[in-house]
């Protein structure tokens, strides 16, 4: 059951560091667009330690968190549920105060990123290759358990990296190959490449890209574009940015803790954007 839409609500972004969020920008250009005069939306420095009494802390008021890292594990013991998208992957983003007091937690980061790719005309690949093996690795492999009916390969650094993109291979029933980084510049030739590295990890691959390379999905937004994006685009390839994944997953949350439908994906958009050139 969603929020209740009405006057006076209040939501948040926790994670730390906190500061570059663009979540209270996406947020508040939502609230605008569907006249929740009364709604505000803040950020809050919290860590692992401070969680719980952060949720101490929490009225009536409140209609929903968003959570970045590294909160996005922790919080699960402090809801009362989780939806099977959160589950999947251990990680929760989104926590939403239901009218009667119950703490739900889910995930939009995943069909966030499967949003991300149909917007770009992406509904279904053969094949994948994933840059990484972290948290957001993962969620990548949960999205492309929707959308890829063929094999992935994730590209990383450590034998331990490699058993653990298995590990989530297995479960979220995906088939996962594992390769070394050294290798990676092979990866540039999948049908759809997701890079979930942290800046400047990418920057050597961009000499690699091929003369016609398919699509690119890159978390980051922020420095904008990445070289390994930058490259990819001038070579005529298809680019999916950080912010098309930000924007898509925070639709999904106003969504859930406004109770309204759908949200203004092309207002808040524009205030990610805006917000990306005004830095």
């Amino acid at each position: 059951m969603p929020a209740r839409a009405t006057d006076g609500r209040r939501a948040a972004v926790l994670g730390s560091p906190i500061a570059h969020s663009l979540s209270p920008v996406l947020h508040r250009a939502a609230y605008d667009a569907l006249g929740l005069t009364g709604w505000s939306y803040e950020r809050f420095e919290v860590d692992e330690a401070g969680l719980p009494g952060f949720f101490e802390g929490l009225g009536p008021e409140w209609a929903g968190l968003s959570l970045t890292m590294p909160l996005k594990r922790a919080v699960i013991t402090l809801v009362d549920e989780i939806s099977e998208t959160a589950a999947s992957v251990d990680a929760v983003n989104t926590v939403v105060f239901t009218e009667d007091g119950r703490r739900v937690g889910d995930n939009t980061d995943i069909p966030g990123m499967v949003a991300a790719l149909r917007e770009h005309g992406i509904e279904q690949v053969d094949s994948a290759a994933i840059l990484g093996a972290g948290a957001t690795a993962s969620s990548a492999l949960a999205a492309l358990a929707r959308i890829c009916t063929g094999d992935v390969v994730a590209y990383v650094r450590s034998a331990e990296r490699a058993a653990e993109m298995r590990q989530w291979g297995e479960r979220l029933g995906v088939e996962v190959r594992t390769a070394d980084w050294g290798d990676a510049a092979q990866a540039l030739h999948a049908p759809l490449v997701i890079a979930t590295t942290p800046a400047g990890t990418t920057d050597a691959l961009a000499t690699s890209v091929p003369e016609r390379p398919a699509t690119l999905f890159d978390v980051l937004y922020d420095p904008w574009p990445t070289s390994l994006a930058a490259r990819w685009s001038m070579f005529g390839g298809a680019v999916v940015s950080g912010l098309d994944l930000l924007v898509h997953q925070a639709v999904l949350q106003v969504e859930q803790m406004t109770g309204h439908t759908p949200a203004p994906l092309d207002a808040m958009r524009r205030a990610g954007e805006k917000a990306l050139a005004d830095r």
